[in-house]
């Protein structure tokens, strides 16, 4: 795990499926991310940078509403097509950390970021609700193609959480 690091990320459009998932369900719907590919790709749409999962709701306990999504050079419309939906990552400041291993070390690399952020006073782009924690852009980041490089413990992942203003 790179040492974490506070960056500037301009807004960022993208096209992504969303669903509600257990934490036991979310390496299925990671699948989903050739669906959101095969989209743009029928409408002649390149990927404008890696894929990504956005946590916008978490309950470890019980269900999270995450986004697996691609980047996109310009904002477009989903039209509606079926559950694609189409958004925009916040600019803002991010706390970031790049991780080369097997996603299942990422719950681990995860806490690491939120301790280290709190040791810095640094608050979250984050409010609780009655579904639990309401995410304004927590980003996994998946910097390595599968295709390309089937071992997983040799995986890149950065995470990026935006901060509060």
């Amino acid at each position: 795990m790179s040492a974490p690091e506070i960056v500037t990320r301009a807004e960022q459009p993208y096209v992504a499926i969303r669903g509600h998932v257990s934490m036991a369900e979310i390496g299925a719907f990671v699948g989903r991310t050739g669906e959101v590919f095969g989209w743009l790709g029928a409408r002649g749409l390149a990927p404008a940078g890696p894929p990504f999962l956005k946590y916008n709701v978490i309950d470890m306990a019980r269900q999270l509403e995450i986004e697996t999504g691609v980047p996109v050079a310009a904002p477009v419309d989903s039209g509606g097509d079926g559950e694609l939906v189409a958004g925009v990552l916040p600019a803002g400041r991010y706390a970031t950390v790049t991780h080369v291993g097997h996603p299942s070390e990422l719950i681990e690399v995860t806490k690491a970021l939120l301790d280290w952020a709190a040791g810095q006073g640094l608050t979250w782009d984050m409010s609780p609700d009655a579904d639990g924690e309401r995410w304004g852009s927590r980003l996994e980041i998946l910097l390595t193609d599968p295709r390309e490089e089937p071992d997983m413990s040799k995986w890149v992942t950065q995470l990026a959480f935006r901060l509060a203003d």
